[in-house]
């Protein structure tokens, strides 16, 4: 698969769980089962030469695994390869970039979990490998890399590798799970990013007081809901910058920004770019460039 074909096909790092190149199953919103995992996607490409995501901020998990080193990972603090010495979870909810031009073969998994991590957890999770899990990686890149990909066999060793890594004493999970009132917040912001979200409004929508519902949203996430209303939107606008000619006006309009300005600002202040540079640079112009 080219590297321009293989651009246009792999979309699965932003809003939706689905890329477009792997073996889909259960879409976001699933209730999950007793296992508290719900798998949304498996998938391995022997040769991905385009694995290029800029401010990747999602509502699922993934799962990270490349059989030979060439791309990484980037966090506001750090860089991270992906290599064969571990295996890379990001929670859901982290802001970072996706870099990676060298043909690899890159193994990936998105699903949610029923759980949060120990508030302070450094993100990504790297975990070597152990024998079985090994032996799981390999046996869903041979499951997807056949001609007629076996999707049932995928997703029983896609579950089994996530409920091996996710049951590993290294992760720290807190004592409960999410609220479902602060689900219900988090799923409407997913919907309603480009409309007025004020605190008051998001609360309703979790049914508590505000400040119960702030202090609800800081201990599930991590953050302010106004700082992750804004990265949704900064997300959002990324991929419009990225995948439409739409103006910079027009962006900042549909992504709930006051004005031009006000979104040139905050985007530059979360990803280090402004929108105009943004596009130059990671764009289609980008790619003819190369």
């Amino acid at each position: 698969m080219s590297v321009s074909t293989l651009r246009k096909r792999n979309r699965g790092a932003y809003g939706s769980p689905f890329s477009g190149v792997g073996i889909e199953f259960y879409p976001l919103g699933v209730t999950p089962d007793h296992s508290g995992v719900v798998l949304h996607e498996v998938g391995f490409l022997p040769r991905n030469d385009w694995w290029v995501f800029p401010n990747v901020f999602s509502p699922f998990w993934r799962l990270y695994y490349n059989f030979r080193p060439g791309h990484k990972v980037i966090f506001p603090d750090r860089e991270v390869p992906i290599t064969p010495r571990h295996i890379m979870v990001i929670p859901e909810r982290c802001l970072f970039h996706c870099e990676g031009r060298t043909a690899v073969p890159n193994l990936w998994l998105a699903f949610s979990v029923a759980r949060r991590l120990v508030t302070g957890t450094r993100v990504p999770l790297l975990l070597k490998p152990s024998p079985t899990e090994l032996f799981l990686l390999r046996a869903i890149a041979g499951l997807i890399g056949r001609r007629h990909a076996e999707r049932e066999s995928a997703y029983f060793a896609g579950l089994a590798l996530l409920r091996l890594v996710l049951g590993r004493p290294e992760i720290r999970w807190a004592g409960g799970v999410i609220p479902e009132g602060v689900r219900r917040a988090l799923r409407l912001i997913e919907v309603e990013y480009g409309a007025r979200l004020a605190i008051p409004a998001l609360a309703e929508e979790a049914a508590m007081s505000v400040r119960g519902f702030t202090a609800a949203f800081r201990r599930a996430c991590g953050k302010s809901p106004a700082r992750y209303v804004t990265e949704v939107r900064v997300r959002e606008a990324s991929h419009l910058l990225l995948e439409t000619d739409e103006s910079i006006d027009a962006i900042a309009a549909r992504t709930g920004f006051l004005n031009r300005h006000h979104f040139s600002r905050v985007f530059k202040g979360t990803t280090g770019e402004s929108p105009a540079m943004f596009r130059h640079r990671h764009g289609e112009g980008a790619l003819a460039r190369e």
